[in-house]
């Protein structure tokens, strides 16, 4: 199963639907897929789609999809990431008023240049992509979490030192 999602964006990204529909209209994705669509108002005889999902259902299909395809929402990207899964990415331009800005582009970038994910830079045509990740294997996330939270406990107890001299 293939699980894509737009986010919770306030700004329609209707390219990256067309672009699923197309590949599976020429038969590129022959799985089912799931869509989390957010504010892109899309129907599709060939793909689930759902305006939104609460966390459990959303949580349920990232982890039983063998792909992510997604915006270029950090939240997304992480939670696919965390689950271990093959992310195709594209991101949200601000010249087809889907985002503000094109920070997403540097953001897509970052992720594709570690191995994190595949960047989708042309939604004209995704079928090389897909078959990229067919044998893709994204770099196996690690959390600094815990490294950032003893840092600011330093950062706190040394500011409290020295503000009780």
């Amino acid at each position: 199963m293939i699980f894509v999602t737009l986010g919770t964006q306030d700004k329609p990204f209707p390219r990256l639907l067309q672009a699923v529909e197309k590949a599976i209209e020429t038969g590129a994705i022959q799985q089912q897929v799931v869509v989390q669509a957010g504010y892109t108002k899309f129907t599709s005889a060939n793909m689930e789609v759902f305006d939104y999902l609460d966390q459990q259902r959303f949580s349920a299909f990232l982890l039983q999809a063998d792909l992510l395809i997604t915006h270029g929402g950090v939240g997304t990207i992480m939670a696919g990431l965390r689950a271990g899964k093959k992310i195709l990415a594209a991101p949200r331009l601000a010249k087809y008023k889907e985002h503000h800005n094109d920070h997403q582009l540097q953001l897509l970038e970052a992720f594709a240049k570690e191995g994190y994910l595949i960047y989708m830079r042309d939604l004209n045509d995704i079928t090389a992509y897909l078959k990229q990740a067919e044998t893709f294997t994204p770099k196996v996330y690690i959390s600094n979490q815990m490294n950032m939270i003893r840092r600011l406990e330093n950062f706190i107890s040394e500011t409290s030192r020295r503000e009780d001299r």
